[in-house]
């Protein structure tokens, strides 16, 4: 045993005096150095503790510990430095933090003496036992040491057998993503090391090919050797080469190869991927209808999720004959909700017919002045008993996340009860004609599932927020939301819309705000008979007419009050008004279109039972441009159109109605 014996001497000396005098820390390490270097070689290692004795026997001879293995608190102790070296740790210690420190395969653990705690790599884990130091010598739950270094132990009757494995460590990997076959040249990246602190001196692999020629799956193996001539286990990869990216297929075809000029053309697309993978498509000239004779050249370029690109290109015959006319076409064929083009000028004198109309008692409290609000305050306040219809249209530009209130008071002597109707609510956003689109979108959409006569008890004196959606997303700068819904009192009711930043209670804070003056241009107000009836009788369709609505002279401007300054109010373009046109004859085959008349317009309609979404934008001229509302079929209808101006467009608008030409055959 020589050597051994003389080396394991020295290392129990100094573990022995090493906890009390750092100054040693130089002398531990050249004795743990000594000790690696005389020890055994051999594949693995085996240590058993035997519980409650020095007896350590490691690979077949027996070696003595300083302290004894022992069970403390339900806790099994060793001696640090004593199982560091039986493993071929690397031990030093640190006088300045008095940490003693491990080293080995990559990890590293540093124990102080009396802590709970320990680190492994940096991070510091609990023991549920303190360590302590017994005739100088650092005990340590084993269980710290055995997860730290990730050693595999079992447990006997009155042992505990450690297996540790002292042959080189080999791995290796390979560039991040898809190896294609007989395309990607594989890169090795290898990693190695010796627990022994051995040099690796010679290597081996199994099935490395720097290019798979064939898609299929091959097993990579490495195995390194150490400079005592043992070889580490084969490290293994299974490596997918995948097969070669084939292109997608742009594929279509035309129901036709000629057609008449205004003859509709179907297209019906083939395309394919044999990883069903096609990300995009781009058509070049392909129209549904075209007006000009000649050659057509239409083509398709799709593209894969690898960005292989496949075209096809088809030519097709217009010929001089004519199915129909541009304007015949887009009549007939206009999706509804799209937009065609008219002559606006024409629509100035177009015969206009008669309006008139009556009126529901439902009481508009329009809140949209300031629009853009710059400051933290009450928006508008009136009192209102019975129904009523709310338009909230408000941007914040305060700098500051904020929140938008509508608030309701009772201010009488009894309980008043308030019943929700339906709403509809867009943003907070930063698109003012989206907004204002969706919200009355919204609120139709509400209209058709049914009033939800959701009721709230107001205490007399009570102040409560309502319609608390409103609220729910704080507004950034710049934001907008638009807002309509009903609701109806028994009692009068003091309703208030504020804005204030995002964290303080609109309630507490009532008393503190100041109110806020409207933009001259943009109104506020309370008026009365907020929805108006028009009801025609007459046959609609036969020849070209319109119905101008919010242009104040066929359809004036209500009038009503400011119920914060008690003056008058108009609501300039009936902003919140609704109108319900009931037209009883309509003739088979007419066309009814949205033509706005002031500029840009993104609105909703509720046509028939069905909510019809339409916009008008670019830099055409809108007045040019009509949106389809709905289509008669072959015999007389009915038919009833709610609409109503949208916050955030430009007025006013009219609606045509027109006839369709007939059908043909092709």
């Amino acid at each position: 045993m020589g050597k051994i014996t003389t080396g394991l001497a020295a290392m129990l000396i100094i573990s022995q005096l090493a906890g009390v005098i750092p100054a040693a820390e130089a002398a531990v390490a050249s004795a743990m150095q000594e000790s690696k270097d005389s020890l055994e070689k051999s594949n693995g290692s085996r240590i058993i503790f035997y519980m409650n004795s020095n007896k350590v026997e490691q690979d077949g001879k027996m070696y003595q510990s300083p302290r004894p293995a022992i069970v403390k608190n339900g806790t099994t102790y060793v001696g640090l430095r004593f199982i560091a070296e039986r493993l071929g740790a690397i031990v030093t210690s640190n006088s300045k933090t008095k940490e003693t420190i491990i080293q080995l395969d990559g990890s590293e653990l540093r124990y102080i003496n009396n802590s709970k705690s320990y680190s492994l790599n940096g991070t510091t884990y609990q023991m549920k036992t303190a360590s302590y130091t017994d005739h100088n010598v650092l005990l340590v739950p084993l269980i710290s040491l055995t997860q730290g270094l990730k050693i595999p132990y079992t447990v006997g009757n009155k042992s505990i057998t450690l297996e540790h494995s002292t042959k080189p460590i080999a791995s290796f990997n390979v560039q991040m993503g898809e190896i294609i076959a007989g395309e990607t040249v594989v890169t090795y990246e290898t990693k190695s090391h010796s627990p022994l602190g051995l040099d690796i001196v010679d290597e081996r692999w199994e099935g490395k090919e720097e290019l798979f020629d064939q898609p299929g799956v091959y097993s990579v193996s490495y195995s390194v050797q150490d400079s005592e001539g043992v070889w580490s286990n084969p490290f293994t990869l299974n490596l997918e080469a995948v097969k070669p990216n084939d292109p997608p297929i742009a594929s279509f075809f035309t129901d036709k190869d000629m057609y008449r000029m205004g003859e509709p053309i179907i297209y019906t697309d083939q395309s394919y991927d044999d990883e069903n993978a096609i990300t995009n498509k781009i058509w070049s000239n392909k129209e549904e209808v075209f007006f000009t004779p000649g050659k057509v050249m239409v083509s398709l370029e799709v593209t894969d999720q690898h960005g292989a690109v496949g075209v096809l290109s088809k030519e097709i015959t217009i010929t001089e004959e004519t199915l129909y006319t541009s304007e015949e076409y887009y009549k007939l064929f206009t999706p509804i909700g799209n937009k065609m083009a008219v002559d606006g000028f024409s629509v100035k004198t177009m015969e206009a017919i008669p309006y008139s109309y009556r009126t529901e008692p439902v009481t508009l409290f329009r809140s949209s002045g300031p629009e853009s609000i710059n400051s933290e305050g009450i928006l508008y306040q009136d009192t209102i008993e019975g129904a009523a219809r709310f338009l909230l249209h408000h941007k914040n530009k305060t700098g500051l996340l904020a929140r938008l209130y509508i608030l309701a008071e009772n201010q009488g002597t009894t309980p008043a009860i308030i019943t929700f109707k339906n709403e509809g609510m867009a943003g907070p956003t930063s698109y003012a004609e989206w907004a204002g689109r969706v919200s009355l979108s919204r609120y139709f959409e509400g209209k058709l599932t049914g009033e939800s006569n959701r009721k709230l008890v107001l205490q007399p004196g009570e102040k409560r927020v309502i319609w608390s959606d409103i609220s729910k997303h704080a507004m950034k700068p710049q934001e907008i939301i638009t807002f309509t819904g009903d609701l109806s009192s028994n009692a009068p009711i003091r309703y208030t819309s504020l804005l204030v930043s995002a964290n303080r209670d609109p309630i507490t804070d009532l008393q503190k705000l100041p109110y806020l003056d409207p933009n001259e241009s943009i109104v506020r107000g309370t008026f009365a008979d907020s929805t108006r009836v028009f009801e025609y009788n007459e046959l609609l369709g036969t020849r070209s007419v319109k119905l101008s609505l919010t242009d104040n002279r066929e359809d004036p401007f209500q009038l009503g009050s400011d119920g914060i300054k008690g003056s008058n109010a108009m609501n300039s373009g009936n902003y919140g008004l609704l109108y319900k046109l009931k037209l009883n004859r309509v003739a088979p085959n007419t066309l009814i279109l949205f033509n706005p008349r002031g500029g840009l317009f993104v609105g909703s309609a509720l046509v028939n039972d069905k909510v019809v979404v339409f916009g008008h934008s670019g830099k055409e001229d809108i007045s040019s441009t009509a949106s389809v509302l709905y289509r008669t079929g072959d015999l007389e209808e009915s038919v009833d159109i709610w609409i109503s101006p949208t916050a955030g467009s430009n007025l006013p608008f009219a609606l045509l109605f027109e006839p369709m030409p007939m059908k043909k055959f092709n």
